[in-house]
Protein backbone atom coordinates (compact mmCIF):
# COMPACT_ATOMS: atom_id res chain seq x y z
CA UNK A 1 0.00 0.00 0.00
CA UNK A 2 1.61 2.80 -1.04
CA UNK A 3 1.39 6.01 1.37
CA UNK A 4 2.10 9.45 0.53
CA UNK A 5 3.14 12.53 2.92
CA UNK A 6 1.23 15.62 2.75
CA UNK A 7 3.09 18.86 3.39
CA UNK A 8 1.77 21.29 5.82
CA UNK A 9 1.21 24.78 4.81
CA UNK A 10 4.27 26.73 5.90
CA UNK A 11 3.38 28.93 9.09
CA UNK A 12 3.45 32.55 8.94
CA UNK A 13 6.42 34.15 11.16
CA UNK A 14 5.02 37.56 12.74
CA UNK A 15 7.12 40.59 13.72
CA UNK A 16 8.39 40.68 17.12
CA UNK A 17 6.87 43.73 18.55
CA UNK A 18 8.97 46.74 18.34
CA UNK A 19 9.66 48.79 21.38
CA UNK A 20 6.58 51.39 20.31
CA UNK A 21 4.19 48.80 19.86
CA UNK A 22 4.72 47.61 23.36
CA UNK A 23 4.52 51.23 24.93
CA UNK A 24 1.55 51.96 22.84
CA UNK A 25 -0.36 48.38 24.06
CA UNK A 26 0.45 49.90 28.06
CA UNK A 27 -1.14 53.32 27.22
CA UNK A 28 -4.93 53.80 28.05
CA UNK A 29 -5.76 54.88 24.47
CA UNK A 30 -8.16 57.67 25.41
CA UNK A 31 -6.47 59.40 22.31
CA UNK A 32 -7.00 62.79 24.17
CA UNK A 33 -3.74 64.55 23.44
CA UNK A 34 -2.59 65.57 26.33
CA UNK A 35 0.84 64.19 26.11
CA UNK A 36 1.70 66.13 23.64
CA UNK A 37 1.38 64.41 20.71
CA UNK A 38 -2.20 63.49 18.24
CA UNK A 39 -3.06 60.11 19.23
CA UNK A 40 -1.64 57.27 21.93
CA UNK A 41 0.57 55.99 18.65
CA UNK A 42 2.31 58.96 17.82
CA UNK A 43 3.39 59.45 21.88
CA UNK A 44 4.71 56.40 21.86
CA UNK A 45 7.26 56.37 19.02
CA UNK A 46 8.07 59.31 20.61
CA UNK A 47 9.06 57.25 23.90
CA UNK A 48 10.41 54.58 21.85
CA UNK A 49 12.84 57.07 19.95
CA UNK A 50 13.80 58.88 23.28
CA UNK A 51 12.27 62.29 21.91
CA UNK A 52 9.11 62.14 24.68
CA UNK A 53 9.43 61.41 28.67
CA UNK A 54 7.22 58.47 29.74
CA UNK A 55 5.71 60.41 32.62
CA UNK A 56 3.06 62.69 29.87
CA UNK A 57 0.23 61.07 30.04
CA UNK A 58 -2.33 62.17 33.05
CA UNK A 59 -5.27 59.31 31.87
CA UNK A 60 -2.64 56.42 32.66
CA UNK A 61 -1.78 58.43 35.95
CA UNK A 62 1.28 57.22 37.82
CA UNK A 63 0.41 53.59 37.91
CA UNK A 64 0.60 53.95 34.02
CA UNK A 65 3.98 55.65 34.51
CA UNK A 66 5.00 52.87 36.54
CA UNK A 67 4.25 50.51 33.73
CA UNK A 68 5.87 52.59 31.33
CA UNK A 69 8.98 52.54 33.68
CA UNK A 70 9.10 48.74 33.80
CA UNK A 71 9.09 48.26 30.10
CA UNK A 72 12.17 50.97 29.40
CA UNK A 73 13.78 49.53 32.96
CA UNK A 74 14.12 53.35 33.96
CA UNK A 75 12.71 54.42 37.68
CA UNK A 76 9.25 55.91 38.75
CA UNK A 77 9.37 59.46 38.31
CA UNK A 78 6.10 61.65 38.52
CA UNK A 79 3.36 62.54 36.41
CA UNK A 80 4.33 66.02 34.30
CA UNK A 81 2.33 68.52 35.93
CA UNK A 82 2.80 70.47 32.60
CA UNK A 83 0.50 67.10 30.90
CA UNK A 84 -2.26 67.48 33.61
CA UNK A 85 -3.26 65.71 36.61
CA UNK A 86 -4.28 62.40 37.45
CA UNK A 87 -8.11 62.27 37.75
CA UNK A 88 -11.08 60.39 37.81
CA UNK A 89 -12.38 58.93 34.41
CA UNK A 90 -14.52 61.93 32.78
CA UNK A 91 -17.65 61.70 30.57
CA UNK A 92 -18.75 63.78 27.60
CA UNK A 93 -22.37 65.18 28.40
CA UNK A 94 -24.82 67.20 25.66
CA UNK A 95 -27.07 69.18 26.37
CA UNK A 96 -29.80 67.97 23.87
CA UNK A 97 -31.57 71.21 24.36
CA UNK A 98 -29.01 73.33 23.56
CA UNK A 99 -27.17 71.41 20.82
CA UNK A 100 -27.78 72.67 17.56
CA UNK A 101 -26.49 70.07 15.10
CA UNK A 102 -23.46 71.81 13.92
CA UNK A 103 -21.36 68.36 13.75
CA UNK A 104 -18.13 69.70 15.40
CA UNK A 105 -17.86 67.56 18.09
CA UNK A 106 -18.45 64.46 16.15
CA UNK A 107 -15.67 65.39 13.86
CA UNK A 108 -13.32 65.88 16.95
CA UNK A 109 -14.52 62.50 18.75
CA UNK A 110 -11.31 60.55 18.35
CA UNK A 111 -12.79 57.24 19.06
CA UNK A 112 -16.44 57.91 17.00
CA UNK A 113 -18.08 58.31 20.65
CA UNK A 114 -20.48 60.54 19.34
CA UNK A 115 -24.00 60.20 16.71
CA UNK A 116 -25.92 62.49 15.33
CA UNK A 117 -26.44 64.53 12.07
CA UNK A 118 -25.93 67.75 10.53
CA UNK A 119 -28.80 69.81 12.06
CA UNK A 120 -29.54 67.29 14.08
CA UNK A 121 -29.71 66.52 17.98
CA UNK A 122 -26.45 64.60 18.73
CA UNK A 123 -25.89 62.51 21.89
CA UNK A 124 -23.14 60.53 23.35
CA UNK A 125 -22.64 56.76 23.69
CA UNK A 126 -21.27 56.77 27.49
CA UNK A 127 -19.42 53.24 26.78
CA UNK A 128 -17.49 54.37 23.95
CA UNK A 129 -16.48 58.11 25.73
CA UNK A 130 -12.94 57.74 26.57
CA UNK A 131 -13.02 61.26 28.61
CA UNK A 132 -11.02 62.74 26.38
CA UNK A 133 -12.48 66.31 26.48
CA UNK A 134 -11.73 67.00 22.42
CA UNK A 135 -14.99 67.38 21.97
CA UNK A 136 -15.62 70.35 24.06
CA UNK A 137 -13.14 72.94 22.41
CA UNK A 138 -14.84 73.33 19.81
CA UNK A 139 -18.40 73.28 20.38
CA UNK A 140 -20.01 76.51 19.46
CA UNK A 141 -22.86 76.70 22.30
CA UNK A 142 -20.33 75.66 25.05
CA UNK A 143 -23.52 72.63 25.53
CA UNK A 144 -21.08 69.68 26.31
CA UNK A 145 -19.96 69.41 29.82
CA UNK A 146 -17.18 66.98 31.51
CA UNK A 147 -18.73 64.77 33.85
CA UNK A 148 -16.77 62.41 36.42
CA UNK A 149 -17.55 58.89 36.32
CA UNK A 150 -17.91 57.25 39.84
CA UNK A 151 -18.72 59.91 42.53
CA UNK A 152 -16.52 61.85 44.90
CA UNK A 153 -14.70 58.22 45.84
CA UNK A 154 -14.48 57.49 42.45
CA UNK A 155 -10.78 55.53 40.77
CA UNK A 156 -7.93 57.45 39.02
CA UNK A 157 -5.61 56.43 36.44
CA UNK A 158 -5.57 52.57 35.47
CA UNK A 159 -7.83 51.81 38.29
CA UNK A 160 -10.68 53.45 36.94
CA UNK A 161 -10.13 52.35 33.21
CA UNK A 162 -9.68 48.54 32.39
CA UNK A 163 -7.30 47.04 29.40
CA UNK A 164 -9.82 45.52 27.31
CA UNK A 165 -11.86 49.35 27.14
CA UNK A 166 -7.87 50.39 25.97
CA UNK A 167 -8.13 47.78 23.54
CA UNK A 168 -11.57 48.70 21.88
CA UNK A 169 -11.31 52.48 22.69
CA UNK A 170 -7.49 51.67 20.19
CA UNK A 171 -9.41 49.79 18.03
CA UNK A 172 -12.06 52.28 17.21
CA UNK A 173 -9.70 55.68 16.89
CA UNK A 174 -7.82 52.94 14.11
CA UNK A 175 -10.96 52.55 12.29
CA UNK A 176 -11.87 56.32 12.63
CA UNK A 177 -8.34 57.27 11.11
CA UNK A 178 -9.23 54.51 8.30
CA UNK A 179 -12.82 56.24 7.59
CA UNK A 180 -11.32 59.71 7.34
CA UNK A 181 -8.52 58.42 4.84
CA UNK A 182 -11.42 56.95 3.00
CA UNK A 183 -13.97 59.60 3.42
CA UNK A 184 -11.35 61.82 1.89
CA UNK A 185 -10.31 59.91 -1.01
CA UNK A 186 -14.00 60.01 -1.71
CA UNK A 187 -14.78 63.43 -1.51
CA UNK A 188 -11.11 63.76 -3.46
CA UNK A 189 -12.74 61.71 -6.56
CA UNK A 190 -16.31 63.18 -6.76
CA UNK A 191 -14.15 66.39 -6.78
CA UNK A 192 -11.92 65.29 -9.84
CA UNK A 193 -14.38 63.79 -11.47
CA UNK A 194 -16.89 67.33 -11.39
CA UNK A 195 -13.49 69.36 -12.44
CA UNK A 196 -13.27 66.77 -15.51
CA UNK A 197 -16.94 67.33 -16.66
CA UNK A 198 -16.51 71.28 -16.27
CA UNK A 199 -13.50 70.61 -18.85
CA UNK A 200 -15.46 68.74 -21.05
CA UNK A 201 -18.59 71.70 -21.03
CA UNK A 202 -15.94 74.60 -21.05
CA UNK A 203 -14.15 72.74 -23.85
CA UNK A 204 -17.81 72.43 -25.93
CA UNK A 205 -18.92 75.71 -25.73
CA UNK A 206 -18.91 77.99 -28.66
CA UNK A 207 -16.47 80.59 -28.83
CA UNK A 208 -16.82 82.29 -31.91
CA UNK A 209 -15.04 86.20 -30.91
CA UNK A 210 -11.32 86.58 -30.05
CA UNK A 211 -12.51 87.55 -26.57
CA UNK A 212 -15.03 84.83 -26.09
CA UNK A 213 -11.84 82.32 -27.31
CA UNK A 214 -9.61 83.74 -24.84
CA UNK A 215 -12.08 83.55 -21.88
CA UNK A 216 -12.79 79.84 -23.23
CA UNK A 217 -8.88 79.16 -22.80
CA UNK A 218 -8.84 81.50 -19.59
CA UNK A 219 -10.84 78.93 -17.44
CA UNK A 220 -9.83 76.10 -19.08
CA UNK A 221 -6.47 76.59 -17.84
CA UNK A 222 -7.95 77.38 -14.72
CA UNK A 223 -9.68 74.03 -14.29
CA UNK A 224 -6.43 72.25 -15.64
CA UNK A 225 -4.43 73.62 -12.66
CA UNK A 226 -7.09 72.51 -10.33
CA UNK A 227 -6.74 68.93 -11.54
CA UNK A 228 -3.08 69.27 -11.61
CA UNK A 229 -2.71 69.99 -8.14
CA UNK A 230 -5.32 67.26 -6.81
CA UNK A 231 -2.73 65.14 -9.36
CA UNK A 232 0.26 66.00 -7.30
CA UNK A 233 -1.44 66.20 -3.65
CA UNK A 234 -2.70 62.50 -4.58
CA UNK A 235 0.88 61.52 -5.72
CA UNK A 236 2.67 62.69 -2.52
CA UNK A 237 0.12 61.39 0.01
CA UNK A 238 0.31 57.93 -1.89
CA UNK A 239 4.35 58.79 -1.40
CA UNK A 240 4.03 59.39 2.25
CA UNK A 241 1.70 56.63 2.66
CA UNK A 242 4.50 54.05 1.03
CA UNK A 243 6.72 55.83 3.29
CA UNK A 244 5.08 55.42 6.57
CA UNK A 245 4.36 51.98 6.04
CA UNK A 246 8.25 51.06 5.39
CA UNK A 247 9.24 53.18 8.63
CA UNK A 248 6.56 50.64 10.53
CA UNK A 249 7.99 47.35 9.08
Amino acid sequence: MLSSSISSPPVPVLPSPSLADRIEALLPQTQCTKCGYPACRPYAEAIADGSASYNQCPPGGQQGVARLAQLLQQPVIPLNPANGVERPRQLAVIDEAACIGCTLCIQACPVDAIVGAAKQMHTVINDLCTGCDLCVPPCPVDCITMIEVGGANAATGWDAWTQQQADEARARHDFHVIRLVREKQENDDRLAAKAAEKLKAVAAESAATPEQQAEQLRKKAIIQAAIERARLKKEQQAQESIKDSKDAQ
